[in-house]
């Protein structure tokens, strides 16, 4: 029987959502659930993707085999940018079949897969093909990371009106609490996203970082 995959990505880059994907799969697992993370493509480094080597981390893993066999991350690049420039300066061509093929084989042997994008929905994959479309193309429920940091609202917003254009199944809104970030701001910030998630797409899960046993 195969698993089930969710798209994880965010309202930026730098929102957290390695650190939010590593957690989401540690309180998982010890729930007891056969769970994996995953790399769409990474960018930046070279070798094993570093997010999946902090996704380890977070769950108390060592790298898997799947890791090492580059299953969960079929493309490492290494100049630091979006995949699509990355990928031009390598003289990469990406193969989206062969990630597809990789996540598949995920789903064979584990119940849920976690698959990290890079950046947020409007990233481009190639110069043609973005995240979002990769998304919708391939029906996956996504978990979309957003912050406590000043501006994360419009952020988060304007992503959630992008799931709307596009027909993505918004599964849950992660949010993602910097312990350094304004706690008022924080808070009011928490507050606006989950009441807007709320009323215009009522069956996602709101679910806060530092409660994450409540998943």
């Amino acid at each position: 029987m195969s698993g089930t995959e969710y798209f994880v990505s965010g309202i930026d880059t730098g929102c957290g959502k390695t650190y939010a994907t590593g957690r989401l799969a540690s309180v998982l697992l010890k729930k007891g659930a056969r769970v994996i993370t995953s790399k769409l493509i990474q960018t930046g480094c070279h070798g094993i993707s570093e997010d999946i080597e902090r996704h380890r981390e977070l769950m108390a893993l060592p790298l898997l085999p799947q890791d090492r066999q580059g299953l969960t991350c079929p493309y490492v690049l290494k100049f630091p940018a979006s995949p699509h420039l990355s990928a031009s300066i390598e003289k990469i061509k990406v193969d989206i079949g062969l990630v597809r093929k990789a996540m598949e084989k995920l789903k064979e042997t584990y119940e849920i897969v976690l698959c990290e994008g890079a950046g947020g929905l409007m990233v481009p994959l190639t110069r043609d093909y973005l995240t979002i479309e990769y998304i919708r193309e391939h029906q996956l429920p996504l978990i979309l990371v957003s912050s406590s940091k000043l501006g994360s609202i419009n952020h988060t917003l304007l992503s959630l009106l992008a799931c709307k254009a596009h027909q993505v199944h918004l599964h849950a809104l992660l949010y993602n609490q910097w312990p350094n970030d304004d706690p008022l701001i924080a808070s009011d910030s928490f507050e606006v996203i989950a009441a807007y998630v709320k009323r215009h797409h009522p069956k996602a899960h709101v679910w806060h970082t530092n409660r994450l046993d409540e998943v």
